[in-house]
């Protein structure tokens, strides 16, 4: 099942940026996830993902968070990927606004059932606690997510559910973040934490053949499928 690309005016009021939009057959009225994906943007690995969503029965949307200075998908051999983040917390920042005004979208569909979870994508990984905390979604799931350790605190009071999960060879995130995270799970009942042994860093991407996992892919999936099933 293929999606389409559409234009979504910014409400800070600095232009418009593309969406990629899979819907699901039917008229039935749905959750959504939105996409929040890595360095290299909107790829085929994503919209790959956002398709099986809607091959599932849930809408999705992964919006181009990098559409200010560098936008549309980069091959993952381009070096100026890396350099999409940086500095990382303003462009974090500067992405939230993307990523509620997707929301907005999703939510003007009349399919979508009024609930929604974030899913994000090593950069964009740290939607999965921000969507929920502060952007009005229901739900977050992280794969692969950088930089964690920054958004601890972000779960302090946060009552809606979150799941994060990683492989144990993730360069980008190290045994510090992995330990911080499983013992504020065993504390926290509404945060699920899952590391994988021998997995790496970008194991949900197809294109990255020397992390993709798909024994992890699947998990992921299906611990994503969970969610968006509850807020039906």
């Amino acid at each position: 099942m293929a999606g389409r690309s559409l234009r979504i005016r910014s409400s800070g009021g600095a232009g418009e940026f593309d969406c990629y939009l899979a819907l699901p057959a039917g008229s039935a009225k749905t959750p959504a996830v939105v996409l929040a994906s890595a360095v290299h943007g909107v790829n085929d690995d994503i919209r790959g993902i956002a398709d099986e969503f809607a091959s599932r029965g849930y809408i999705a949307a992964a919006p181009d968070l990098f559409w200010r200075t560098l936008p549309g998908p980069l091959p993952r051999e381009d070096e100026r990927a890396g350099q999409r983040s940086q500095p990382r917390l303003p462009v974090l920042k500067a992405g939230e606004t993307d990523i509620a005004d997707t929301l907005a979208m999703v939510r003007s569909l009349e399919q979508h059932n009024g609930r929604a979870a974030t899913m994000g994508f090593y950069f964009g990984g740290p939607y999965a606690v921000i969507g929920p905390k502060r952007l009005g979604f229901d739900a977050g799931i992280g794969c692969h997510s950088t930089q964690m350790k920054d958004f601890l605190a972000e779960f302090d009071g946060l009552e809606k559910p979150v799941c994060l999960i990683w492989g144990d060879r993730d360069f980008a995130a190290p045994p510090d973040v992995l330990a911080a995270y499983t013992e504020r799970a065993q504390r926290q009942p509404n945060l699920e934490v899952h590391v994988f042994p021998g997995v790496q860093h970008g194991y949900m991407m197809r294109e990255n053949a020397q992390a993709w996992s798909p024994q992890t892919y699947e998990f992921s999936m299906g611990k994503a499928l969970g969610i968006l099933q509850s807020l039906r």
